[in-house]
């Protein structure tokens, strides 16, 4: 059974989300003039002449849960499928009288999914989407917090939810659209997101199946032999290879932690690698492939496979940064940061700041390196002008060390990741709707303005009649009333709210309320994230050019558009990813507003509101 399980998965399995397709076609080598050097396709086999691979689609995971905490604003669910399943739940985990709970107004039984990503490792966090039934008479899921769940594949059987197995939990507060009116959009207040609320309890396996005429124990031994040779990590001193032959068709795989916010490429460089090849046979190649490298039109697919020599293959792209040509600058540059040379890091900085669609792919290999020459460059884009180069530098350091005294930050309630940046350039809020609870202040001392009256959930209140201090309220008829006086600071009054009780969508929310009411200066952004799929305009060889355009037959102008041919990494991804707008913060000025010419291609439609793409509006 096994067996053909596998078989299926060789001949059938579809590659989702990796960002485009040229770069898994032509991976033979074949030579672009009679001039050049020719290598015969029988002398070098790469993995990707033999093997797919496998667990790169997404998984979609769900469950019935209970939101509690609401103020009247829920309701009683009529008999469906969902509630008999909540019920179900409810009294395995021991709850007395269900029915009397879920009858008190102030919880409401919504729908949750999550999507697990390839690769994703036991005990990693997920975002969790939820929303009420479609009968469901609750009006508001503002205040709520989601108690325990479990996830796990469903499908609706004989008018019943049919789990598959555990994969995951889910809890948290859940985060609604903070300009939402219960009383004008319904929908809007009955939909949320908790950050990260998703913990995975099961790695998801990668692997690589061979082809039918392929396999083989002995060509299963190879694959992985090839893979070891190139990575591998060290376990309490032992050497571990990355790749391991579990049959004559399927080798699994396990990420190198390199590349584990860059799955997509992992795997691509991996399907580059040689079998086996002489010395002889690897000089003679690299000679073709540095020539490849060269040309924009192949420079992708190069780069990838001179990456996948490792340190063979450092000295052509090292050649290959010293390009006039752009893109062949950039692919050389992004696999010389996989490789951890410092070379990389100044030129990738550069594209980071001034080219928006290789902007994504530039900070996510610069993440990658443990130099302090691509540290030096992620602290200087701290400072610049674009919101989403600011805010993409600060992940792409974090990543690098969440140790670093600029980055650390700390956690506030809890709850939440909070970040107060000595850096300068405009002040600047940034707050998260993908995978992690946090907020991000670019520069210290920012203020409120006063007077003011906003909200931070259901029960706290923010209030000043003018002057220099702010008062800061929680009204709670079980837990009592509490006051906390501030000053105008906003990281005082952020911290007064947590101090009462207050919860991460409590904190977004009196920001944005803030800045809607002109009571924040500072420029507020939410997911202002760099984003893979952006055209560039590409510049034909020997054509004469004026303003990013090449001259057509007849003297016209004609632009020629791409995309870059790099995988899409995991590092920035979030669902609403593919829609055609980046914005989401409700602020006035956007990258289009700021002195950095090059962002007003970043964002060419109006920004919608504040959780507009995760609504799906």
């Amino acid at each position: 059974m096994k067996r053909r399980y596998f078989l299926l998965l060789a001949s059938g399995t579809a590659i989702i989300g990796l960002g485009g397709c040229s770069w898994w076609n032509g991976l033979t080598m074949r030579s672009q003039s009679p001039e050049e050097p020719t290598l015969d396709e029988s002398e070098t086999r790469l993995i990707g002449d033999y093997a797919s691979a496998t667990g790169m689609q997404q998984t979609r995971v769900q469950a019935v849960g209970l939101v509690t905490g609401l103020h009247g604003t829920g309701s009683d669910p009529t008999p469906s499928p969902e509630r008999a399943a909540l019920i179900e739940e409810m009294q395995k985990r021991d709850v007395a009288n269900p029915n009397t709970v879920l009858k008190s107004g102030n919880v409401a039984i919504v729908v949750m999914q999550g999507i697990l990503r390839p690769g994703i490792q036991k005990g990693d966090h997920f975002d969790v989407d939820v929303h009420v039934p479609s009968q469901s008479e609750t009006t508001s899921l503002r205040g709520g917090y989601l108690l325990e769940a479990r996830l796990s594949e469903t499908a609706v059987l004989g008018n019943q939810l049919r789990a598959g197995d555990l994969l995951a939990l889910a809890q948290g507060p859940v985060m609604v659209d903070p300009s939402a009116d219960p009383k004008k959009d319904r929908i809007a207040g009955c939909r949320g997101r908790i950050l990260g609320g998703g913990i995975v309890l099961k790695s998801r396996p990668l692997g690589l199946v061979l082809t039918p005429e392929r396999k083989g124990v002995r060509r299963s031994s190879q694959v992985a032999t090839a893979v070891n040779r190139r990575f591998h990590t060290f376990q309490n001193g032992v050497k571990e290879g990355m790749a391991k032959a579990i049959n004559d068709e399927y080798i699994e795989l396990k990420v190198h932690p390199r590349y584990k916010d860059n799955i997509a490429r992992y795997v691509q460089v991996v399907r580059s690698l040689p079998i086996s090849e002489t010395a002889p046979e690897r000089t003679k190649r690299i000679a073709v492939v540095q020539g490849r490298l060269l040309d924009p039109a192949t420079s992708a697919e190069a780069a990838m496979q001179l990456e996948a020599l490792g340190s063979d293959g450092a000295d052509s792209l090292l050649t290959g940064i010293k390009s006039k040509d752009p893109e062949v600058r950039f692919y050389a540059a992004e696999a010389l940061a996989y490789l951890d040379h410092r070379e990389a890091a100044e030129p990738l900085g550069q594209i980071a700041r001034d080219q928006p669609a290789f902007r994504v792919f530039a900070l996510t290999a610069l993440s990658a390196m443990q130099d302090f020459a691509a540290a030096d460059q992620l602290r200087e884009l701290l400072s610049a002008p674009s919101a989403e180069t600011r805010y993409g530098a600060f992940r792409a350091l974090w990543t690098m060390n969440n140790k670093d005294p600029l980055v650390k930050g700390e956690v506030l309630g809890s709850q939440f990741r909070y970040h107060v940046l000595d850096v300068p350039g405009q002040p600047m809020i940034h707050v998260t709707r993908n995978r992690m609870a946090e907020v991000v202040v670019f520069g210290p001392g920012q203020q409120f303005l006063t007077p003011l009256a906003i909200n931070a959930g259901n029960e706290i209140m923010i209030t000043s009649q003018g002057g220099d201090q702010i008062t800061v309220s929680k009204y709670s008829v079980s837990q009592g009333d509490e006051k906390r006086t501030v000053s105008t600071r906003v990281d005082d009054v952020l911290r007064a709210v947590v101090e009462l009780g207050g919860t991460y969508p409590d904190v977004v929310q009196a920001l944005q309320e803030a800045k809607n009411a002109g009571a924040l200066a500072s420029r507020f952004e939410v997911d202002a994230l760099p984003e893979a799929g952006r055209e560039y305009d590409r510049v034909a060889e020997g054509a004469a050019t004026e303003g990013g355009q090449t001259n057509g037959k007849d003297g016209e102008t004609q632009s020629i558009k791409a995309t870059p041919a790099s995988p899409a990494p995991d590092l920035f991804y979030h669902k609403a990813s593919t829609s055609s707008s980046t914005g989401g913060s409700g602020d006035a000025k956007t990258d289009e507003d700021s002195a950095d010419g090059p962002d007003s291609s970043e964002k060419t439609k109006p920004k919608k509101g504040f959780f507009a793409k995760m609504l799906g509006r």
